[in-house]
């Protein structure tokens, strides 16, 4: 399976700390529930078993980013939309970092790690 998917937010905003308990952002939550919309609409399965992921990042602008940043917002919407049934069931992970696309995007590759 392959999916083209807006920039994710950063780690860095992913999560808000209320008091003693860490929720996920406003902007976290509206990445999540554009991801799920999408999946849906692309009728995507749920798939099991061990997984290979490839992440083609294609950032916003210049701005200096930490690659690994990307990776938990990304992953954790692909499970909460039904890519998969856990994200510990990504046993290999690639992402690459790739020239700016105004807005920002990336390219999500998702198969069956044998």
């Amino acid at each position: 399976m392959q999916v083209e998917l807006p920039f994710p937010p950063s780690v860095n905003h992913y999560y808000r700390h209320v008091g003693p308990r860490t929720l996920i952002s406003r902007e976290g939550r509206a990445f999540r529930e554009t991801v799920c919309a999408i999946l849906a609409r692309r009728g995507v399965r749920r798939m099991s078993g061990p997984l290979a992921v490839t992440i083609a990042v294609h950032p916003p602008d210049n701005r200096r980013r930490d690659l690994d940043n990307v990776q938990k917002s990304l992953l954790d919407a692909l499970q909460h939309g039904g890519a998969y049934e856990d994200d510990s069931q990504v046993v290999w992970l690639l992402a690459e970092k790739h020239g700016i696309v105004p807005g920002g995007k990336v390219v999500v590759t998702i198969e069956e790690k044998r």
